[in-house]
């Protein structure tokens, strides 16, 4: 869940709180990742791309991106309802990760382990099968 201090945002903005421009800092509010990190990032990628092409992408971006508004900030409760929205979808998919408060029993990962493996096997016969058909044409074209 969101940090009580921590600003997200529903689209990329310029943020008041970056320390140059605030595209980082922006960038960092609206995929909701620690603006000190996001900020090395692109400064490093700046750094190792010469100057050029960075800087001037940044500059760009400074100039295009909107000024943050009070209407692109996300409210505590809008945002753990999409958090929870996020986790419910994931959950309803046929491969979603677990909460890690509901461990599963070592019966249950043994099933899981043999389903996985029959259907790899059956992945690996198939691709096995149609090497072995290309094989016994070419072999047949060749005599």
């Amino acid at each position: 869940m969101a940090d009580r201090n921590k600003v997200l945002t529903k689209r990329w903005t310029r943020s008041p709180r970056g320390e140059v421009f605030g595209v980082a800092t922006g960038l960092a509010e609206w995929k909701d990742l620690p603006p000190s990190t996001t900020r090395t990032i692109v400064f490093l990628i700046i750094i190792f791309t010469g100057i050029f092409p960075g800087l001037p992408i940044y500059l760009v971006l400074a100039f295009l991106l909107p000024v943050q508004r009070e209407s692109d900030i996300i409210d505590r409760r809008e945002w753990e309802e999409k958090d929870e929205e996020l986790y419910r979808r994931k959950k309803g998919h046929r491969y979603s990760y677990e909460r890690a408060d509901r461990e599963k029993s070592s019966d249950e990962l043994k099933r899981e382990y043999e389903e996985l493996k029959r259907k790899v096997e059956t992945m690996e016969s198939e691709m096995f099968d149609r090497e072995r058909d290309w094989d016994e044409r070419f072999r047949g074209e060749e005599r």
